[in-house]
């Protein structure tokens, strides 16, 4: 499929960025709601853009740039916005990852972020502040380009998400002691903003109808914005036909079910080709609870074929399936990357072990996840990008960055988990090849077999198991400070990061850094007038002051 100015779906949009065409402007207006009537029936406080839960979308064509302004209208919280999988060539210094790539915005300030987009397909966006976008700071991001299979009708993002009465802030407290057991269940699971509440229709909430039109091919844009709940989604009777791994085109596949890790994104093409009806759309989750759990036990939506009932619910719930944590595999990128396996030299391979520990804080034992033996900590007041803006090379060892100095070259992690849950692992700034993944303990000398050279699965967010080995590649060609994180809110929160900071040398001659000051300067004078702030603590969290909602200065 061509696309304008000739490109098309074989374009190699790494190498060939596209001309801007247009600007697209956004203004986002964050505030604070203390009384809102949730999509299920229940108040409870929240956050939002504009109003609105989800957010706007973001909707802009292939090679245009995204201008947002993002206004803090909220009294007691900083706030930032990371567009989630846009690569940001040359521009890291607005990735929106507080504590990395800028300040957060302070109350009653605003940022700009101006992006250009490279790349084309469904993505979203979200709050890096704490686990913020668990209060309801998220949206899609959808970039129109060309695709690798035909369809008639272009219905949208459809958002799948957890969803909790409580406010993310108090359920992370709940969650990182050890004593109170596994995080919290869900309440319930949203679709594009609405569901039922987990004790039935007559409780509060509605389901949420998509129409088909019959005989029609439809793209349907799935994105998991969840905090913690990854999930299986079936449609009743159809097929998914797939086309785009988060924003990497694909040869098209066909599959019954899809899993959806946090954070990933699929462009599905659903052929209206059954009897005129009502179809569930069902979301599975695995029963052991290693990949999340709700208190909704049947999350569904409804797929309404024009001419069926507008009110009438499904009748066929379809066949019970057995979720698992286990993330998809056998998808082809259309833009191919092929390494040669001896790229995969010794020099090139770094890893990145990954452990939970268990230390006592103060307030009992809490769950610290470390990347080389490290629980990240970033500097809200002082992010990584300031640190290379004032030629200081003194990195706090708590921030757990990693220096990756060579330019253009491939580089390897092996990535350990040596715990038993499943993490759905993000990068900032790259597409990755994910070059193989395996059970227990990765041997270079047993394991190089199964490693896929040869144009391998490459998106943002890859589910690694649990107690196993996930082997990554990037190729350096983003100058900038990149975070690599797990998606669950709560794991992140509690350490499971680390920082790469490519090709130093060269970030200050691509992006202006001192755009920086102001938000930084702005938020250093607000730090000391907050009740949260500053920070008292090891930074896993902040001691509550009784009737308010804490701030942490983790990434969330």
């Amino acid at each position: 499929m061509c696309w304008k100015n000739n490109w098309n779906i074989s374009t190699d949009y790494d190498n060939e960025n596209p001309p801007a065409f247009n600007v697209r402007t956004y203004n986002f207006h964050i505030t604070n709601v203390t009384n809102w009537l949730g999509p299920d029936g229940v108040r409870k406080p929240a956050m939002l853009i504009n109003g609105q839960f989800p957010g706007p979308t973001i909707e802009a064509d292939w090679g245009d740039y995204i201008v947002v302004n993002v206004y803090n209208d909220m009294q007691d919280n900083g706030t930032s916005i990371h567009w989630h999988g846009i690569r940001q060539y040359g521009e890291s210094n607005q990735d929106g990852a507080n504590g990395v790539t800028e300040c957060p915005i302070p109350p009653g300030h605003m940022k700009t972020y101006d992006f250009h987009v490279t790349q084309y397909g469904t993505s979203w966006y979200h709050s890096h502040y704490s686990n913020q976008y668990g209060n309801g700071v998220v949206g899609a991001l959808l970039v129109h380009g060309p695709a690798s299979a035909n369809y008639d009708i272009d219905l949208g993002p459809y958002m799948i998400n957890d969803y909790y009465h409580e406010t993310a802030d108090r359920l992370h407290l709940r969650a990182e002691l050890v004593a109170n057991g596994p995080p919290p269940d869900s309440d319930n699971i949203l679709f594009r903003g609405k569901g039922v509440h987990h004790n039935g229709i007559s409780a509060g909430g509605s389901y949420d109808r998509l129409t088909l039109t019959p005989g029609k091919k439809h793209r349907v844009r799935l994105i998991n914005a969840s905090v913690d709940n990854s999930f299986v989604v079936t449609l009743v009777g159809h097929n998914f036909t797939v086309i785009t791994t988060d924003l990497v085109p694909i040869t098209p596949v066909s599959r019954r079910s899809l899993f959806m890790g946090v954070g990933q994104r699929y462009d599905v093409i659903i052929e209206a080709n059954q009897p005129v009806a009502n179809y569930w759309l069902n979301v599975t989750l695995e029963a052991a609870n290693n990949c999340g759990r709700s208190r909704n036990k049947f999350p569904a939506a409804i797929i309404n074929y024009q001419g069926a009932s507008t009110t009438a619910l499904p009748t066929n719930r379809g066949t019970p399936l057995v979720a698992t944590c286990a993330g998809e595999t056998g998808f082809a990128p259309i833009v191919q990357r092929n390494v040669p396996p001896s790229a995969f030299a010794p020099a090139a391979v770094g890893t990145l072990p990954i452990d939970l520990q268990t230390p006592n804080h103060g307030k009992g034992q809490v769950f610290e996840w470390r990347v080389k033996a490290t629980p990240i900590n970033v500097e809200w007041d002082h992010p990584t990008l300031e640190y290379i803006l004032e030629n200081n090379n003194t990195f706090p060892g708590h921030i757990n960055l990693i220096d990756v100095p060579q330019a253009d070259t491939w580089v390897f992690w092996v990535i350990q988990n040596d715990f038993v849950l499943p993490h759905p692992i993000h990068l900032h700034g790259h597409d990755f090849l994910t070059l193989g993944i395996g059970s227990g303990t990765f041997n270079r000398a047993t394991h190089m077999s199964q490693l896929q050279f040869n144009n391998p699965i490459r998106r943002d967010v890859v589910q690694m198991p649990g107690s196993s080995w996930l082997v990554i590649g990037y190729k350096t060609d983003n100058p900038g400070v990149w975070l690599m994180h797990c998606h669950i809110g709560w794991h992140v929160a509690m350490g499971l990061g680390v920082q790469f900071l490519e090709r130093k040398n060269d970030i200050k001659q691509l992006m202006p850094l001192n755009q920086l000051l102001p938000n930084c300067q702005a938020w250093r004078q607000y730090q000391p007038t907050s009740p949260y702030l500053p920070k008292v603590d090891s930074g896993l969290r902040k001691k509550a002051l009784e009737g308010v909602e804490p701030a942490w200065r983790r990434i969330g």
